[in-house]
């Protein structure tokens, strides 16, 4: 079964989410994921062919939401992709993470050093857990916003709730760009969740967008 609920105004996009892509493309994707579960690897690998797939017309926007009551170094894995995002290698440490899930903070750190980082002050900010009241308050945030496990999605805004596989997702990602042709075949699943997400995105043109 398939639902969408809309963000909240308060999930706009901020000056300080992990971004990739420009805020001119023609969709934003919000993914709320956790390093820790495999099954948002997966979703990682999914992500990836459509950001290849859509290029400059997908914004991708990756939020951690740690489980740390399910999955064994959850929150270690978030704090680890926030200590390096603050020497700006968020997306390297995010790769590494998702490729190679699992492990301790003797892992942790050799992915620290494999990425170059400044390993002194990574193992500063992991011991005193410089981030992880932020990682905290943001998943709380999300929580508010009716997010509840991972993977989640929006799409330009648009809770998206099916199966998270390529043929799923990105027909559902292209019709929110406009590009899915009349008529043109898809497997069932991702059609039906492609036109349902279009005529959610048609019937929202006479209202103005909320911002995101």
């Amino acid at each position: 079964m398939e639902t969408r609920t809309r963000i909240r105004p308060d999930g706009r996009v901020s000056p300080t989410d992990r971004v990739r892509g420009s805020p001119l493309a023609r969709v934003t994707l919000i993914g709320y994921g956790d390093f820790a579960n495999p099954d948002c690897s997966d979703t990682y690998r999914t992500v990836q062919a459509i950001e290849k797939k859509l290029g400059s017309r997908l914004r991708y926007v990756f939020r951690c939401f740690p489980e740390a009551a399910k999955f064994a170094g959850a929150e270690r894995a978030a704090e680890a992709a926030e200590a390096a995002g603050s020497q700006g290698r968020f997306w390297e440490m995010h790769d590494r993470l998702f490729e190679s899930v699992g492990g301790d903070d003797a892992r942790l750190e050799k992915h620290a050093q494999d990425l170059d980082l400044d390993v002194d002050r990574f193992l500063r900010e992991m011991r005193a857990h410089v981030h992880l009241a932020r990682i905290r308050a943001r998943r709380s945030a999300a929580v508010r916003r009716g997010v509840c496990r991972t993977p989640a999605f929006f799409i330009n805004a648009i809770r998206y709730e099916s199966s998270f596989g390529l043929t799923t997702l990105l027909p559902a990602v292209q019709a929110a760009a406009g590009e899915l042709q009349r008529g043109e075949r898809r497997d069932s699943s991702g059609a039906v969740a492609a036109r349902r997400l279009e005529r959610r995105r048609i019937s929202r043109q006479e209202r103005p967008s909320p911002p995101y």
